[in-house]
């Protein structure tokens, strides 16, 4: 913002005239926050890509690392699978969205956060809780959407490559065209290369797999007076090789070896009408479609799923007047998946089900003092017939220094047990899946958040509480059964409590400090015993540094956490008499920093991640002998490899 001022002085040789002076150009600057907290009675953080920058940020999956809220964890050490946990509960839980679409259904779960490369994203938005009926009934313990840049951003071509010390390389490119005023495309490219074969525990295995992908996507968008277009396509081509290394073998017949290959194809299309811009009133026409056909062979057992999801929504939405709004909308889901299993006790079976529901949220607004939103929806799955799911979430605002959060609602989940953990194959115990019901769940939540002036800074204080019960839920049973792992149907009780508290504040100018601490207590009942859920932390400490330079030249990021420890499932006794594994894992940190130095048309960022080289030292039980029932590399709670180190460019060409 520039400003001129003009202002008279006195001429004492010429009394009776006045003078001018032009002063120089004043420029006043703010700093955009990295993460900002919903504006409406949803709880929950948008993060934008000055967060993402503070972090290599390669994928969705590795944007979460300064983030209190998400964790992202290994589900196994032979397949890099990973997965995200909301409310200390599996990512399962949470819906995927992109651009308010769902997506990355079934098979493509498992490995969607390596499916979103972080240049890409443009923000991300994460609600806790059960979120709004518009976008579904699946969100239990919240939803992340995922917004891409768009194709009417300022023309340019934009290049991002990254490479790092344990053998991975990263190239990635969005460019812009606009095409006469209203019409605009772009073109995101990504390529993923891991070629290093390392084993730092020496137990014979990669400590992650050698992964290659390229992911391309294209998309267009119209802008009218009236009418708004938006539409793209998109192809990912991914390979997973992992497994035993050459020398831990007689030959290369005895080796135990992962491998999967994947190809996804996808696309959307969004139509919206403007009816009446004073109100609010418009009619909005979206869907999307994906197949997502993938091969798998673990060792000796193989599995392959053709996958089809198709998705497709009608909204209405209009201001009643100033404090009312109601939306109304239908949807269509259909999900079909063909399965071919290779693998003893399972037979292969095709899964089909079509979803028809509408819904209607509805907002009510008291000036800047009351937000209160109430949803219901009706579905009727031709699997599990018709069921109903509310919501309603409220937000109260005494004083412009604090507002508290109220939410309550009820959410389900069609279960594809064999899809959505078939990475349990590469175990040598026996997996046994069992006739699955609907998943249900009642989500409770309540929040305050504070901006506490002191010192002429603001402290953000945020505190929350969520509850989380299930009806009935897939349980994936390690405990009742040492040679077993049995997919299963809930008997008895299992829920979740989860507590944070988060506070952020500005130091000096350009260094903020942000602090939280989360603790969970995640219970569920195994072999009619109530447990605690393995595998999870019961606690996680978070402490973030983020400081810039006065002309915002240089910036340097530090972020370290503390990781509760947990319960381990329930070992078995060996030979000699002792135990398989400790009963408890203890708690562990990790610690990540970058520096990034910003130039006009480029940045250039070096940073490290695990650099206090602390990694679980047994990922795999019995890796010396893969082909036994007692092999297991599905028991991870910590770092699978220590201390990595990394560097990148970001090259902005500008205009095409």
């Amino acid at each position: 913002m520039c400003i001129t001022a003009f202002g008279q002085t006195s001429n004492e040789s010429l009394p009776d005239t006045v003078s001018s002076q032009e002063l120089g150009e004043v420029t006043v600057s703010a700093r955009m926050p990295g993460t900002r907290r919903l504006s409406g009675a949803e709880n929950g953080l948008r993060i934008n890509r000055v967060e993402l920058f503070k972090a290599a940020c390669c994928n969705l999956g590795e944007s979460f690392t300064t983030n209190p809220s998400v964790d992202v964890n290994y589900n196994d050490a032979a397949t890099g699978a990973k997965q995200i946990r909301l409310l200390g509960l599996n990512g399962t839980y949470v819906q995927m969205l992109t651009e308010n679409l769902p997506n990355f259904r079934g098979a493509a779960s498992i490995y969607s956060l390596d499916y979103v490369p972080g240049p890409w994203m443009n923000s991300i938005q994460v609600s806790n809780g059960a979120s709004s009926v518009r976008n579904g009934y699946e969100s239990i313990t919240g939803q992340i959407d995922v917004e891409y840049l768009k194709p009417d951003n300022d023309q340019g071509l934009t290049i991002n490559v990254f490479g790092s010390l344990l053998g991975r390389f990263e190239a990635n490119a969005d460019g812009n065209l606009h095409i006469g005023q209203r019409l605009s495309t772009e073109l995101l490219a990504h390529y993923h290369d891991d070629w290093a074969h390392h084993d730092m525990n020496h137990d014979g295995f990669v400590d992650q797999p050698n992964v290659r992908q390229v992911n391309v996507q294209n998309r267009w968008k119209w802008r009218g007076d009236r009418y708004l277009f938006h539409a793209g396509i998109g192809f990912i081509n991914e390979k997973r090789d992992g497994g035993q290394t050459h020398h831990t073998a007689p030959d290369a017949h005895h080796l135990f070896s992962i491998y999967v290959k994947t190809n996804r194809y996808e696309g959307y299309m969004k139509h919206a009408f403007i009816i009446n811009p004073e109100h609010g009133t418009n009619i909005a026409l979206m869907g999307n479609f994906s197949a997502h056909d993938m091969d798998a062979t673990y060792g000796n057992k193989s599995y392959h799923v053709d996958q089809k999801n198709a998705y497709a929504q009608l909204l209405f939405e209009t201001d009643l007047s100033q404090s009312h709004n109601l939306s109304a909308g239908m949807s269509l889901a259909h999900d079909y998946l063909k399965q071919d299993i290779h693998y003893s006790g399972i037979d292969a079976c095709n899964e089909r089900e079509t979803t028809v529901g509408a819904y209607a949220p509805y907002t009510y607004t008291l000036s800047s003092y009351l937000v209160a939103m109430g949803g219901l929806r009706v579905d009727h799955s031709s699997i599990y017939g018709t069921f109903l799911t509310p919501r309603f979430h409220l937000k109260i605002t005494p004083h412009e220094v604090v507002s508290f959060r109220l939410s309550a609602g009820k959410g389900y989940r069609t279960v594809h047990a064999l899809a959505e953990n078939n990475y349990l194959m590469s175990s040598g115990r026996q997996l046994v899946i069992d006739e699955l019901k609907q998943e249900n769940a009642w989500n409770y939540g309540a929040s305050a958040s504070m901006n506490i002036p002191i010192v002429s800074k603001t402290l953000k204080l945020n505190l929350e509480y969520y509850h989380t019960r299930f009806g009935n839920q897939a349980v994936v049973d390690y405990d009742s059964n040492p040679m077993v792992i049995n997919i299963t149907n809930l008997d008895g009780k299992s829920y979740s409590n989860t507590f944070q508290i988060d506070a952020s504040y500005t130091i000096i100018s350009g260094l903020e400090l942000t602090a939280a601490y989360r603790w969970n207590d995640v219970k569920c009942t195994y072999g009619g015993k109530l447990l605690e859920k393995p595998l999870t932390s019961r606690y996680k400490a978070l402490l973030t540094a983020n400081y810039k330079t006065p002309l915002e030249l240089w910036q340097f990021d530090v972020t370290l956490q503390l990781n509760g420890g947990g319960r381990k499932p329930a070992p078995y006794t060996l030979a000699d008499g002792t135990q398989s594994w400790n009963e408890r894992f203890h708690a562990f940190p990790q610690l990540s920093a970058q520096v990034t130095r910003w130039f006009r048309h480029f940045s250039i960022y070096i940073g490290g991640e695990n650099l206090t080289g602390y990694r679980q030292k047994q990922t795999i039980i019995n890796a010396n002998n893969p082909w036994s029932e007692t092999f297991d590399p599905t028991m991870v709670w910590g770092p699978v490899h220590g201390a990595m180190f990394y560097a990148g460019i970001r090259v902005n060409i500008g205009r095409l």
